[in-house]
């Protein structure tokens, strides 16, 4: 894999290895997390609504099996939507691996993230240069895969409930996706609202969903 730095996601440069050695220690701090994981714990509800614990982990390994697919994909020159059926086959697919025990929950999205990370170190220069799919069907530059499977997993780490809060997201983290959303702020509350909050006259406006 070479290295290097790209344009990337808001304009922001990407740090290929930089971002590399994140999404492992982030599979690696979620790996730790998962030791806490039994029969039960999987039932448990997790912190999004209408998820348990099960439903979170399965997302997160057919996430990273998606990353995997569109960067083979790019490798050979081809455009790879994110999930097989859209939005339709991402919900069948994570419903019908939920339900499982939670010991091969656990094999599934460990396999599946050592996939990710062979994936990103196995790309070349010229694999990065080009583009991919996003969820949304739009095309982005394929290093946008690195931070976007990083801040997946630490997103959806806190999501478990498990002891791993977002106060122990990582610095790099913050610094780098903090702008972004707090630009996004203007699309999902009340302009007036928004300006009345900072302006320390009004409460927090409600936000509509991220994502």
């Amino acid at each position: 894999m070479g290295g290097g730095v790209h344009r990337g996601e808001n304009g922001g440069m990407s740090d290929i290895d930089g971002d590399l050695a994140a999404c492992a220690e982030a599979h690696a701090r979620l790996h730790q997390t998962l030791q806490k994981i039994d029969d039960q714990t999987v039932r448990e509800p997790s912190r999004l609504p209408g998820w348990t614990v099960g439903h979170v982990l399965t997302h997160l390994a057919r996430n990273a099996d998606s990353v995997v697919r569109r960067l083979d994909g790019a490798a050979r020159g081809e455009l790879v939507d994110q999930y097989p059926g859209g939005a339709t086959g991402r919900a069948a697919e994570i419903e019908a691996g939920q339900g499982r025990p939670a010991a091969e929950i656990i094999a599934d999205l460990t396999a599946a993230d050592a996939a990710v990370d062979a994936a990103f170190a196995r790309a070349t220069p010229d694999v990065w240069q080009r583009t991919v799919r996003a969820g949304g069907g739009d095309l982005i530059p394929a290093t946008q895969l690195l931070f976007a499977r990083w801040r997946e997993v630490e997103v959806h780490h806190v999501d478990l409930g498990l002891g791993y809060g977002w106060e122990q997201w990582p610095d790099g983290l913050v610094a780098r996706w903090l702008p972004g959303l707090l630009g996004e702020l203007r699309e999902r509350a009340d302009e007036r609202a928004l300006m009345a909050w900072a302006l320390g006259r009004a409460p927090v406006p409600e936000l509509r969903p991220w994502g």
